[in-house]
């Protein structure tokens, strides 16, 4: 099983990205839970967004109205939609998933993850 993070690079403030998060021969991927973390230098790994496998989401405050979070089980893939981007949203971005699947996701003690994909926000 590897979880396969892609689609950072480089934006300008206010510009979007959008990253995918392939989950390559996990089986019963609907059961998983899904989510994003990302980390700055210096900082912290925390969970930026996630979605359990009722589709209940979650997003940390500095992003709510911004990203959107989604999944498409059927490609075994999952989305993190960031717009109106900001320089504090510069980090490696996560994605991991989880069996414990109904749980409330943020709280997760997330088993599998992928490698990092950079995102830079800068003018």
């Amino acid at each position: 099983v590897q979880l396969q993070a892609s689609g950072g690079g480089s934006v300008q403030p206010g510009g979007s990205l959008r990253l995918s998060c392939v989950a390559h021969g996990l089986e019963n991927y609907d059961y998983y839970a899904i989510a994003w973390y990302r980390q700055a230098p210096g900082r912290e790994r925390g969970v930026v967004s996630c979605i359990n496998n009722a589709d209940a989401t979650h997003y940390t405050d500095s992003v709510k109205g911004r990203f959107t979070i989604s999944r498409v089980n059927a490609r075994l893939t999952a989305y993190l939609q960031m717009n109106n981007l900001k320089t504090d949203d510069t980090a490696v971005y996560y994605c991991a998933a989880d069996s414990r699947g109904r749980s409330y996701c943020p709280f997760i003690p997330y088993g599998l993850w992928g490698q990092g994909t950079q995102v830079t926000v800068s003018s």
